[in-house]
């Protein structure tokens, strides 16, 4: 303790702390302020949903000091992958920001492999959407008022069973998704109804559309597997009305498979009774 009162030590001991500070610590710190990483940055706007691509960013050399952990720094890593949120010319990329599913809101469009199409109707009024409790999933029939001018109210035989995959709102949001987007008291009703259709299907949704009020009808909601059997039983009754053709050769074929294999039934049953 008596030589720490001593102030010539006690100079002495700033001083090496000083040169160790000044030639040691400094330089390191230095050195690591100036040290450069590549990283990814956007160079165009992105919104949100919008899948990334290679003109969207730009690989640039920055100081490598305090960047966040989760920034991206490979450009390949980012590419294909859906942006969460909105990003802006300059910001940087979190692997937090980017997704490898589109969002929510959005999904079901990437899914369509060209054999279907999505299609759009309005709900003019409250009651003819089912008074907003239309979920994706669900199984309903188009009911057409004043069906093609002649006075009748029928379900067009192509639109009996049809599949809803979105219900949106007027700001663009799917109101399926059980998000809120003004707050739990402002949620917006929905005004269009997106329905998953053969083109068939779409040219007369799209006549409905332009010259009446369709009302969509509730027909089922639950397992996925019983909804695929009304949308399966739909498309053979479009097969038969659209491609007749096509639909007496399959029935024709399967006719003849169940010929052979009752012949070949009868064979192997001979067979045996002969070797009895």
């Amino acid at each position: 303790m008596s030589l720490l009162k001593n102030r010539t030590v006690v100079g002495v001991i700033c001083i090496v702390l000083s040169l160790i500070i000044c030639f040691g610590v400094t330089p390191l710190f230095n050195k690591g302020m100036s040290q450069k990483t590549e990283i990814v940055r956007v160079a165009k706007e992105i919104k949100a949903g919008d899948e990334v691509t290679s003109d969207m960013v730009q690989v640039v050399e920055v100081g490598g000091y305090n960047l966040p952990e989760n920034i991206i720094k490979n450009k390949d890593t980012v590419i294909g992958t859906y942006a969460t949120a909105d990003l802006y010319i300059g910001d940087y990329i979190l692997n937090t920001k980017v997704s490898q599913v589109p969002a929510v809101e959005n999904a079901y469009l990437y899914n369509l492999d060209g054999s279907k199409q999505a299609i759009s109707i309005t709900i003019k009024t409250f009651s003819n959407g089912l008074s907003g409790k239309l979920q994706s999933g669900d199984i309903v029939s188009v009911i057409a008022p004043d069906y093609k001018k002649q006075g009748a109210t029928v379900i067009p035989t192509e639109l009996k069973y049809v599949e809803v995959i979105s219900v949106t709102t007027p700001s663009g949001y799917d109101a399926n998704t059980g998000e809120q987007i003004n707050g739990e008291n402002d949620r917006e009703l929905p005004s269009t109804v997106t329905l998953l259709v053969t083109s068939e299907q779409g040219n007369v949704l799209a006549e409905l559309e332009a010259d009446g009020t369709a009302h969509l009808s509730l027909v089922y909601r639950g397992i996925p597997e019983t909804a695929q059997e009304f949308i399966l039983a739909q498309d053979e009754v479009i097969a038969k009305i659209y491609h007749p053709d096509l639909t007496e050769t399959t029935d024709q074929e399967n006719a003849v498979d169940a010929s052979v294999e009752n012949s070949q039934t009868v064979g192997n049953t001979s067979g045996e009774d002969l070797a009895q």
